[in-house]
């Protein structure tokens, strides 16, 4: 695997009309693989509307009403066995396609509604054989953010490798070895929402993904990018020590792309984390944070760092870190609650005060920012509105946490405020 870099021209400085002269004679085809995905499928193909002029769609074997439902997009539907190989499949897909660029996505995956023209500025820079896009991972509480490679041009020794978590970034190593003008582009912005990472979503995926990455690992135990994702996943199901040893061997086999280190390092300080050692996971979020990545794809990092920082009562250090990730990301409920949590560590009740309210406004069902702004807004002596606080807190808790409901009315009713 290669870093795919950050080259040319900012967008902000392409020629408007050299790019839509460029753009206008190419064709875009978006190639998909889909199982089942009669439900979402128009949401996804209804987001490329303005942008593809061809559809490939490859069935895997649906037995929903799929295929009727991407003819009736105008789609090209073709069918093959499942053979527990996503770059197979791919490839297929990819064989079908006749457009000077291809735009990979997946059903679950819709673009955003403005990406449109940002994607079309950069299809039209010559020098560009593939694009990195930045994809919103919706539901994701760690990591909200990645980086994927799905848009480059048909070019006939481009293809996908591996069985799962699949990429074409080696067959792209492979050309720009042997054409050298080519570069690698991106769009520093979010273009595509993607929705599998909900934790409904996730749950009947992870038993096929353990066992086709495991049988490819096998077969390439040299596959930092691998071990990396499935260390991941036995981190995440409980099995720390298999995990540690993948994400341990993925740093020895010493990846030169900084988005593997970055995320072997982020789940090795995860799995810390779980072992209870704090000081070990504190200096595996600084080394991801090292890593030369754009921020917003660092935001997982910046927030444990943060909040570990904050636990061991460095309050000061931590502030610096959650503004980052709150600059980043303004609308998210959870970077001012935690932005809230220092600064009531630092003494600040009244900007804690603003910033739980904040994310309130942004999250009207943040039961435990209505708590910890009830208990800012008693520290004050503002006793009446501290009560409202803790009775939505109380509220929202019996719906969604019934066991800290308990506990927050317990401690309530043991101070006078029921």
């Amino acid at each position: 695997m290669f870093r795919l870099k950050w080259q040319g021209e900012p967008l902000s400085i392409i020629k408007a009309q050299d790019a839509q002269e460029a753009v206008s004679a190419m064709r875009v085809s978006l190639c998909m693989i889909v199982r089942d995905e009669a439900a979402r499928l128009p949401r996804c193909l209804a987001s490329t509307q303005g942008l593809v002029d061809e559809i490939v769609v490859l069935d895997t074997g649906s037995e929903d009403e799929t295929v009727r439902v991407a003819r009736r997009w105008g789609a090209q539907v073709y069918e093959a066995p499942w053979e527990d190989d996503f770059a197979l499949a791919r490839n297929i897909a990819l064989a079908k396609a006749t457009g000077d660029w291809v735009l990979v996505l997946d059903a679950d995956e819709v673009l955003c509604p403005d990406a449109v023209a940002p994607l079309r500025a950069v299809m039209g820079c010559p020098q560009y054989l593939l694009v990195n896009l930045i994809r919103q991972e919706v539901g994701a509480k760690q990591s909200p953010f990645s980086q994927v490679a799905r848009l480059f041009r048909r070019h006939p020794r481009i293809a996908f490798e591996r069985p799962y978590h699949e990429s074409v970034e080696a067959s792209v190593e492979a050309i720009q070895a042997q054409e050298p003008h080519w570069q690698i582009g991106a769009l520093p912005r979010v273009v595509i929402e993607h929705d599998g990472y909900r934790p409904a979503a996730i749950a009947p995926k992870i038993d096929r993904a353990r066992r086709i990455m495991a049988r490819h690992l096998a077969q390439h135990p040299d596959d930092a990018y691998l071990c990396s994702k499935l260390g991941a996943l036995y981190v995440e199901a409980g099995d720390l020590e298999a995990g540690l040893a993948l994400l341990r061997r993925g740093l020895d086999i010493q990846p030169p792309d900084p988005p593997v280190r970055y995320e072997l390092h982020y789940h090795l300080g995860l799995a810390s984390c779980r072992q209870g050692e704090i000081q070990p996971a504190i200096t595996q979020y600084q080394l991801a944070l090292a890593q030369d990545l754009p921020d917003l794809l660092k935001i997982g990092a910046y927030t444990n760092l943060a909040s570990l920082l904050l636990e061991t009562g460095q309050a000061e250090q931590a502030q610096p870190l959650y503004q980052r990730v709150l600059a980043l990301q303004p609308d998210s409920p959870q970077a001012h609650y935690n932005l809230g949590l220092t600064q009531r560590a630092l003494g600040d009740l009244g900007g804690a005060i603003a910033a739980y309210r904040q994310a309130i406004e942004l999250d009207p069902d943040y039961g435990d920012a209505y708590q910890n702004l009830g208990v800012a807004l008693l520290k004050q002596g503002q006793v009446a509105q501290s009560q409202q606080a803790f009775a939505q807190a109380l509220h929202l808790h019996r719906l969604h946490k019934p066991i800290q409901a308990e506990q927050l009315h317990q401690q309530l009713t043991a101070m006078g405020l029921l």
